[in-house]
């Protein structure tokens, strides 16, 4: 049956599916951000520090392993950054669920007024029929 909040159900809905949508991007960005901040940690862990050689060499370690800080650095800040875009879109999501479910529940409410109407005017019409049906008895005998 279709109400005055038939359209707008629909627009919330799709409103809904969007934030799912987007939720599920930044749970993915989440993941991939975890994954390299570990993948970072892995890789500091196999820079080798000379213990004797060349000064060159020790400088060159000593730059490798100031780089892969501030890698790490860096996907820290991206980690935090996707946990907050997770939440933005977990309340988001929140938001346009409810916003559904009221919609649906008017929607929900306004069917019922509906059936209610048409049953009443099928047992009216129903009461004219049995009215007219009685009348027609009593004229026949």
């Amino acid at each position: 049956m279709k109400t005055r909040y038939s359209s707008l159900l629909t627009v919330k809905k799709s409103s809904m599916q969007k934030s799912e949508r987007v939720l599920q991007g930044a749970n993915a960005d989440l993941n991939n951000a975890s994954i390299t901040l570990e993948l970072s940690y892995n890789s500091l862990g196999d820079v080798d520090t000379p213990q004797s050689g060349a000064m060159s060499e020790m400088l060159a370690s000593r730059t490798l392993l100031q780089s892969q800080r501030a890698l790490i650095e860096h996907n820290k800040e991206w980690l935090t950054f996707t946990k907050k875009q997770v939440e933005v879109a977990k309340e988001k999501l929140k938001f346009d669920m409810i916003e559904y479910e009221k919609f649906n529940y008017l929607e929900l409410e306004e069917i019922k007024k509906m059936l209610q109407e048409i049953k009443r005017k099928e047992a009216k019409d129903l009461d004219e029929v049995a009215l007219m049906t009685h009348a027609r008895k009593k004229e026949n005998k």
